[in-house]
């Protein structure tokens, strides 16, 4: 049996390729008319493609109807005709013309495309800027909790994992726009190459990453409220192979899936049923955070009622908390709000929210967990203070020794 084929295109490339397969099909009439010279007395105007329909071969002086094309009829629900005559210099102009024929919409004007041009520019300013701020932060969140060896623990080994997760995904942003959006010649309905697909996949790997590492976050807090603050790591495996491995293994079904069942364009057709395969993960482990939300705040509430617990522990359960109570429906509740809707309804604000304030996620988990946190504020202040004793000695010693001298 052949495997079914699914065509979830966007519906800008629909009518693009709509538009190319009537032409090829035209096309491959023409070549297979031209094999076959007219006979005598049999003169007329051969096939043509005037862009918008196919018209057969006619007799001269006779006239043919064709109807407005199928596309435009999704949109516009007109049935017209457009009517063209077989003269002895060829085919005539289609009369009526398509525009009125068709009912087509009235295009935008020219003020109209250049600020929806202006306003896509100023939003890839606008993420180029966030994603750039995150790296740098990320990196240097990173590099703080690797230099200093008091900050070696499995809690801030997780948050290494959950920063190098957001660096993913920022590079995967930048490969996506320097791959599909480089050159503005490439057709991007069409464009169908390893390189492309490639680069989708990764970006894909990289957002089922970040929520799983943030799942992550959530379940190693749940595990140190209920194991008192006993680092186990033994759990340090599992951790991994959920924030690692449970993106690889989805994202390879979903390119087996798509290879096998829906091969064609980019990858990038978020309207495509094989999209699921990617979306089902995502909401699941943002439905599990939520859950651990609840059941964190509860058990927080219970310890921090308890009259046995001491001052200094509540200031410890409420500074591990605070930031990922704070991540966990942040990074959520939009995803949610938008998987209810089409792919197509409030692409403008779900570009915002993904692009735009997405880009500056990564800042902001390097802030609440590496630069706010008062151990590595602490840590930064003891090394400042040695690294200044240290110098102040060494200037000391020098100018004791030329004083000798």
């Amino acid at each position: 049996l052949p495997s079914p084929q699914v065509r979830g295109t966007h519906p800008d490339c629909s009518v693009v390729l709509h538009f190319q397969k009537r032409e090829a099909e035209c096309l491959e009439r023409i070549r297979s008319e031209s094999q076959s010279p007219a006979l005598p007395g049999q003169e007329g105007c051969p096939t043509e493609w005037d862009g918008v329909s196919c018209w057969p071969a006619l007799p001269l002086g006779q006239s043919r109807d064709v109807a407005c094309p199928e596309i435009l009829n999704v949109f516009t629900k007109s049935k017209g005709l457009i009517q063209r005559n077989c003269t002895e210099w060829g085919w005539s102009i289609p009369r009526p013309p398509y525009h009125s024929a068709c009912q087509l919409e009235t295009l935008g004007s020219s003020n109209d495309t250049e600020a929806k041009a202006c306003h896509f520019v100023t939003m890839k300013v606008l993420y180029t800027c966030g994603y750039s701020t995150s790296l740098a932060a990320l990196l240097l969140a990173i590099g703080i909790f690797s230099c200093f060896r008091k900050l070696h623990c499995t809690r801030n080994s997780i948050h290494i994992h959950f920063f190098t997760s957001f660096i993913l995904r920022g590079t995967a942003v930048f490969i996506k726009d320097s791959v599909l959006f480089s050159d503005e010649s490439i057709d991007h309905c069409t464009m169908s190459t390893v390189t492309c697909k490639a680069a989708i996949a990764f970006f894909q790997y990289s957002v089922l990453a970040n929520f799983y590492w943030l799942l992550v976050e959530g379940l190693y807090l749940q595990t140190l409220l209920l194991l008192t603050f006993t680092c186990d790591r033994s759990y340090t495996w599992g951790y991994t192979l959920i924030g690692w491995g449970v993106p690889m293994v989805t994202v390879g079904v979903w390119v087996l899936t798509r290879l096998q069942y829906d091969n064609h364009g980019c990858w990038d057709d978020y309207s495509s049923l094989y999209w699921w395969v990617i979306k089902a993960p995502i909401l699941l482990a943002i439905f599990v955070n939520f859950l651990i939300f609840l059941n964190v705040t509860r058990m927080l509430a219970q310890k921090i009622r308890c009259p046995d617990l001491s001052k200094t522990h509540k200031q410890q359960y409420m500074r591990l908390t605070k930031s990922t109570l704070l991540l966990i429906p942040l990074f959520g509740v939009h995803y949610v709000v938008f998987a209810l809707f089409p792919e197509h309804v409030g692409v403008d604000a779900r570009l915002y929210f993904e692009l735009v304030l997405g880009s500056y996620q990564g800042f902001l988990v390097a802030l609440l967990y590496c630069f706010l946190n008062g151990e590595v504020q602490a840590e930064i202040r003891r090394n400042w203070g040695t690294w200044q004793r240290s110098m102040e000695s060494n200037v000391f010693n020098l100018a004791t020794q030329d004083f000798t001298a």
